[in-house]
């Protein structure tokens, strides 16, 4: 079988590392690099022995031999650049988030449906041992019913000036809480503030509710004095912390929890009785594989038909809607907004 050849768009911060897990990966040869400036893509083009380096995103576009084109660039370039990719009739790669904006991300999605070729999203961290792990816990019921997904991503900058912090930091958790609890939410309320000179909210919280009672919260902020990167899933059964700034043990599994029982006659709503159940903590092994190289291993098994995509463009329609939505509570002084049936259902 020939290898599956790549072109990557944008060597600024995150694009060499994708160039590096697809170089590596046996099946696949990374063919063109592209940046706007041409010194990063020629780096890049240089470590990896790339034959094609150019600053000209049309030239990737315009060559037939290439599979699948990353998209590594800025958020508010995603949407043209991958236009062109799909309707040049390629497959796609695109960092987090898809788009800027949900109609775009739609129209992406059913593009690469119609043309026959995969549209895929960069959502990192759903490929980590970590985050894999903890959804091999919701899928086997170990957890029981889930209560509700409560995260922290905080930290003092990077300040990005094309996005505010709830595009640049939650597209993470959402991304996370959408693969490890799927369903459809019904509500979301947000609320966001920018501090100093900053343009763009630069701390924001986001609730979003679930129709079975589940309840999500992420917290974001670019103005924090350390940095934070905390997930705790809570069920009927169990609860799990995920931390991700420990160096080991960044999964724990506590088999903790609350009962109610009623401790009365009658109708009273105070006469209940709590029982509080303290049980092992256990901390599973987890694949220490890097997340990026599972992800391409994904991708190409996706491209040659053997496994279907973990994150897809309809998780990534998911993603931006939430987002979105987010933004529009944040500007209605945190109003909460119901969420129609969402349209990537019908994707």
């Amino acid at each position: 079988m020939p290898p599956l050849r790549v072109g990557v768009m944008g060597c600024g911060y995150w694009g060499p590392n994708l160039v590096r897990n697809f170089a590596r990966h046996p099946e696949v040869k990374v063919e063109a690099v592209c940046d706007r400036e041409l010194k990063r893509a020629e780096r890049t083009g240089a470590e990896y022995r790339v034959p094609t380096v150019t600053d000209r995103p049309e030239k990737l576009f315009a060559d037939r031999s290439l599979d699948l084109v990353v998209v590594a660039t800025p958020t508010a370039t995603h949407y043209d650049l991958t236009r062109a990719a799909l309707e040049s009739g390629k497959h796609a790669l695109v960092m987090k988030p898809l788009t800027s904006s949900g109609e775009q991300a739609e129209e992406l999605a059913a593009l690469a449906a119609k043309r026959g070729v995969l549209l895929a999203v960069d959502h990192t961290f759903v490929f980590t041992g970590a985050v894999r792990k903890m959804k091999e816990l919701v899928s086997s019921g170990a957890l029981g019913e889930l209560y509700y997904f409560d995260s922290v991503r905080v930290n003092l900058g990077l300040f990005q000036s094309d996005i505010n912090v709830i595009w640049d930091l939650a597209p993470h958790d959402i991304s996370i809480l959408d693969y490890l609890v799927g369903g459809e939410p019904e509500e979301i309320l947000a609320v966001g503030v920018a501090h100093g000179q900053s343009p763009t909210e630069n701390i924001a919280y986001i609730t979003i509710r679930y129709p079975n009672s589940f309840l999500a919260h992420v917290h974001v902020n670019w103005l924090a004095p350390a940095k934070v990167r905390q997930l705790i899933l809570g069920g009927s059964r169990k609860m799990v912390v995920y931390d991700d700034v420990q160096p080991s043990e960044k999964v724990k599994v506590y088999d903790k929890g609350v009962s109610f029982q009623n401790g009365g006659d009658g109708d009273d709503p105070y006469k209940f009785m709590v029982s509080y159940r303290a049980g092992d903590m256990v901390a599973p092994q987890l694949d220490a594989k890097e997340a990026l190289a599972v992800e391409v291993e994904n991708i190409v098994r996706a491209v040659r038909g053997k496994e279907p995509l973990v994150a897809d463009g309809a998780a990534g329609v998911r993603v931006v809607r939430l987002l979105e939505a987010a933004q529009r509570s944040i500007a209605e002084g945190g109003a909460p907004l119901r969420l129609a049936q969402p349209a990537w259902s019908r994707l």
